[in-house]
């Protein structure tokens, strides 16, 4: 078994924090997401399920939540 070695690093204090500000183009990103699954829903919503759930999942974090680093 591996054995893990940390070092600890004292924080920065004197380092300013950046004011957050949202990026309006994944706001926008966002939106057309969920535009294009309305869209999927109104024109058959059996057959387009496995999309919308794509689409949802990406709506609902940054990362589509299948994604994995195992495969």
């Amino acid at each position: 078994m591996a054995k893990v070695f940390t070092i600890p690093v004292p924080p920065k204090m004197d380092r300013k924090r950046r004011e957050r500000t949202t990026d309006p183009r994944y706001v926008d990103g966002q939106r057309l997401l969920v535009e294009a699954m309305k869209y999927l829903a109104k024109s058959d919503p059996v057959a387009n399920r496995s999309a919308i759930v794509l689409l949802s999942e990406h709506v609902r974090t940054r990362f589509r939540m299948s994604d994995s680093p195992l495969g």
